[in-house]
Parts: C-alpha cells; structure tokens; sequence
C-alpha cells in the first residue's frame, strides 16, 4: 500500500526530543519524545507557538517552572490508530503542555482525542472492553 504523506529528509525519527522551552522559554514547557513514525511530521502547536525540528534538542532541560495541563505525563498520541495510511507518528508527553493545542503530522491532527492508554491500549477515557459473556439478572420481574 502506498502512503501518500510526504517524506520530509528533515522530518523527525525516533528518539528526538522537543522542548518547547529551546526557542520560548516563558511558555508552558512542553515536552515531547518521538517514539516511532515522523517522516509526515509538520509541526507541534502549544501556546501559540509552531514547533518544528527546530526545537529538537539533546536532552530534556529543567523540569522548574513547567506548566502541566490536562495531558497526563507519559501519555502516548499514536497518529496510526486514529489514520491507519499515515505515516505512524507516536509520542510521548514528558513535561509542561498546559498550553497544548496540536501535532500536525502527514495533513492531521492529534490532539487530546487521540490519547491512548499504555495499559489497555485503548483510547484514554473509554470504558474498559469487555471479554467473555455478560453475567446479571436476566428475564422480567
């Protein structure tokens, strides 16, 4: 199957890490390591600022003074779950993020809907999946 994302040489690969806090440092910190996927990678918007490759640095700075908002720490957005012919985009939220409003990878967007949980490897917030069959009181009263 062909993807149709672009393939930039300068795209992000596994094990970069972006600070926010490399070219802005009065915002909020965030920061975010790539864990797979990358070569449709466009840019992270959070406090109004465009992250690009720019902003990939050796090491992640100081946690002082890092503003955390409703992205959890450790938290994985996977691109491919949510767009299957995407170029498969996973990171992983280590600080900051209260200013947080997207990736744009390969034309899409990845925002708190496309959170998903390490443990059960579904979407943050769902219900947990039911295996077997349900038991209860069943028939009328």
């Amino acid at each position: 199957m062909h993807n149709s994302y672009p393939k930039d040489p300068m795209a992000v690969k596994k094990g970069d890490i972006i600070d926010e806090r490399k070219r802005h440092p009065d915002s909020c910190g965030l920061v975010i390591k790539i864990m797979g996927g990358g070569g449709g990678f466009e840019k992270v918007v959070c406090c109004d600022h465009e992250l690009t490759e720019e902003d990939v640095v050796l090491k992640m700075g100081s946690p002082l003074g890092r503003k955390r908002g409703e992205l959890p720490l450790a938290v994985i957005l996977d691109e491919k779950k949510l767009y299957p012919n995407s170029c498969g985009l996973r990171v992983m939220i280590m600080d900051g993020g209260a200013g947080f409003r997207e990736i744009r990878c390969c034309g899409h967007s990845l925002t708190l809907s496309s959170m998903w949980d390490l443990k059960h490897g579904q979407r943050r917030g769902a219900p947990p999946a039911q295996s077997g069959p349900q038991t209860g009181p069943h028939g009328t009263a």
